[in-house]
């Protein structure tokens, strides 16, 4: 295909524009709760999965805010995350497939990237929750790269989109 996201119809492009903004403010929701749920540290991480030592129920029905997930609540919540990330990257990857800005190389790294990281960081989580603590800088690391990619393709798209032509 030789489209480009700069030549396409004004309907097409809103709508692409749309969609885009609805995904940011939808992933930076989460970096939001991300932040509020782990104060953004590696030992607020850490106790988001593993639980906290220093919290214990002080009456029967009490129920610590950080208490070690379990099994459930971690398939769970890695199927949903795996799940919606797919959905995300799939359709920003092809939004950002047709962009004439960023090509070759780079341009299949950010496609692919994002599916590699999202696997990584919720792998790192069960081996955080299950192995070792250390484990949660990979999952920073991947995190941090797989939302950096995110925001790339979909700036780049929006630039694309709605700046481009009017240069």
């Amino acid at each position: 295909m030789n489209s480009k996201l700069h030549l396409l119809d004004n309907t097409l492009k809103n709508l692409l524009v749309a969609y885009l903004l609805l995904l940011t403010v939808a992933v930076l929701v989460g970096l939001v709760f991300l932040k509020q749920s782990t104060n953004a540290t590696v030992g607020g991480t850490i106790e988001r999965w593993n639980g906290s030592e220093s919290i214990k129920p002080i009456e029967p029905f009490d129920i610590p805010e950080n208490y070690p997930k379990p099994i459930n609540e971690m398939l769970l919540t890695t199927h949903n995350h795996l799940f919606g990330f797919a959905l995300i990257f799939i359709s920003v990857g092809i939004i950002f497939y047709f962009n004439s800005t960023i090509k070759g190389f780079w341009r299949s790294f950010l496609i692919i990237e994002p599916f590699i990281s999202a696997v990584i960081t919720f792998g790192s989580i069960w081996l955080m929750r299950f192995v070792s603590e250390y484990f949660v800088y990979l999952a920073i690391i991947s995190a941090v790269i797989m939302y950096g990619s995110f925001f790339i393709m979909a700036g780049i798209c929006i630039y694309e989109l709605k700046i481009k032509n009017a240069e």
